[in-house]
């Protein structure tokens, strides 16, 4: 009776191990390439050995383990043949469906990236759609590769073997209990911890508990920064202070450089006008470069302050980004985080002693630079340049434009006439190279002087006569006598004889006089006349003739 219940009870456990019913069963021995399995009541079957193999080819099981097995087949020299690693995936399919049902949450691994998303392993390999990978998009599905995911069975089809996860769903989740405890204990001026979401040129996206929110760049440093990227990338955690936060709308605002203190708040008494500093050349524009004595403190040398020269053109021919150079504050406002700087008075002015190098009088010789209606620039050394006034060229010639005299990168001598260090203005004279033609007629010359000239140009008061020296002299149409001259105007180009009728020194102003030079020139001949002896056949007006013809030949 014992062994008909032994044998039914063996029955019934081979026809539901037929139906497919996980049976428990503990191993009795290795023997060979199986593995021995009493599967109860007095019955036993075997497990291939290759079941229980790791990655080194050893055995993964011993006597007296308790395993799960399916019965696969029966065999007339082995009897029952089991499966082990059915059993598992059967049990793993049981626990999969109940998770299914439940909508647990379990663990997965990336292993591969396929077509539509990632292949994700549960136990079994499931597929992970890219977009259930994550709550944002996903660029980069291979990055995913080889992480732990946690994940939610959305769809099982075990007749197929089929199962579908979703990453996102379980974010959705996490992120809407974690915002609802945000929500309450959120506000402003609050000191939060959050995970680096996003990184965009205008700002870091920052996720402090479920709730997004906006680290704006300007928020970032005291400082200057060309990219959020630089002090921040994705999955950093950061300390971040709450400036605003609009419930409503659940937008946030945040700050990081709010946890430093504002190193404008003390900037006048750290930086003094006049102190020299020193710092690093960030950026240049045309009127200027910015220059950063340290982290949120910058400062502008404007390109008038970049040297004692008038000739810089633009920042970048003194100065490059990175240059570190020393300057001198001129000023500081906190209010508007200005501050103002010169490079020029770091350096030596040569402006201030020029007076040691040229004194007035000094003869130099330098390089036409640019050339003006008023005068030309002589460059007599590096950034120091004279002006030779256009009345400064000659004495005498009348110059209407320097072009006349020099040319622009010619170099010339001139005489240091004057400096104002004050405005930095050198005062240069060409004509001063020779004698004053004026001072040397005014000394040599005197009223009632007979002298010739020549006539250099007309008026319509007279005509201006060329004198010895290159002055210049007026005689003015009272003074030119028609009947003298046969009635015709004076010829410009001609020679003439002419009289000294005024001077004057302090203006420069010679009268002529032609008339008078020719009546003078008749009273000599009605002299020699009279001294000639009696019995001369010669007439006085013969004389006369003789004499004025002279003076056409000589013209």
């Amino acid at each position: 009776m014992e062994d008909f219940e032994q044998l039914l009870d063996t029955f019934e456990q081979q026809n539901q191990a037929a139906e497919g019913e996980i049976l428990k069963g503990t191993v009795l021995k290795i023997d060979g390439d199986d593995v021995v399995v009493d599967i109860g009541m007095k019955s036993e079957g075997v497990v291939p050995l290759r079941e229980f193999l790791d990655a080194s080819g050893n055995p993964q099981v011993r006597p007296g383990d308790i395993i799960d097995v399916v019965l696969e087949r029966e065999e007339r020299e082995r009897g029952m043949v089991l499966s082990h690693e059915k059993a598992v995936r059967l049990r793993l399919w049981d626990e999969l469906e109940r998770a299914h049902q439940e909508g647990t949450i379990i663990q997965g691994r990336i292993v591969d990236r396929i077509k539509g998303g990632l292949a994700c392993d549960i136990g079994v390999k499931a597929f992970l759609p890219g977009s259930q990978l994550d709550i944002r998009p996903v660029r980069n599905l291979d990055a995913f590769r080889g992480q732990e995911v946690r994940v939610r069975i959305i769809k099982l089809n075990k007749k197929r073997g089929n199962i579908v996860v979703s990453r996102k769903v379980v974010q959705e989740e996490e992120v809407g209990t974690r915002r609802s405890q945000t929500m309450e204990t959120l506000e402003e001026g609050q000191i939060v911890t959050g995970v680096v979401k996003n990184v965009t040129d205008y700002g870091v996206f920052v996720d402090v508990g479920g709730i997004d929110g906006l680290l704006h760049v300007s928020d970032l440093s005291w400082g200057r920064i060309n990219h959020p990227n630089e002090m921040v990338q994705p999955n950093d955690e950061i300390t971040v202070k709450v400036l605003k936060f609009d419930k409503s709308k659940l937008r946030v605002s945040l700050g990081f450089k709010q946890l430093l203190p504002d190193p404008w708040s003390d900037a006048a008494e750290r930086y003094p006008i006049g102190a020299h500093v020193k710092g690093k050349v960030v950026s240049i524009t045309d009127y200027g470069c910015f220059v950063e004595l340290e982290q949120g403190i910058e400062g502008l040398i404007h390109v008038s302050e970049m040297s004692w020269s008038k000739r810089t053109k633009h920042p970048s021919k003194i100065v490059n980004a990175g240059d570190e150079i020393e300057a001198v504050v001129l000023d500081v406002n906190p209010n508007e985080r200005r501050m103002s700087l010169s490079l020029r008075q770091a350096l030596s002015n040569p402006w201030e002693s020029l007076h040691e190098r040229y004194a007035p009088g000094t003869v130099v010789e330098g390089r036409v630079r640019n050339l003006t209606d008023f005068g030309a620039f002589i460059e007599i050394e590096e950034g120091i340049d004279g002006l030779v006034h256009i009345s400064d060229f000659s004495w005498t010639k009348r110059i209407k434009h320097p072009s006349e005299v020099v040319k622009k990168g010619e170099k010339v001598r001139a005489k240091i006439l004057g400096i104002d260090v004050e405005n930095r203005r050198l005062s240069l004279g060409i004509r001063q190279l020779e004698p004053d033609a004026w001072e040397n007629f005014f000394a040599n010359r005197q009223l009632g002087d007979v002298l010739p000239g020549r006539v250099v140009r007309q008026a319509s008061f007279g005509v201006f006569v060329e004198l010895d020296g290159g002055i210049e002299g007026l005689c003015h149409n009272s003074e030119i006598n028609p009947e003298l001259t046969g009635g015709a105007p004076l010829e410009v180009g001609r020679e003439y004889e002419f009289k000294i009728i005024k001077l004057n020194p302090a203006d420069k102003k010679i009268g002529l006089s032609l008339r008078a030079a020719l009546h003078g020139a008749e009273r000599e001949t009605i002299d020699a006349y009279r001294h000639s002896a009696a019995g001369s056949t010669t007439t006085i007006e013969e004389m006369m003739t003789m004499k004025r013809g002279s003076n056409d030949n000589q013209s």
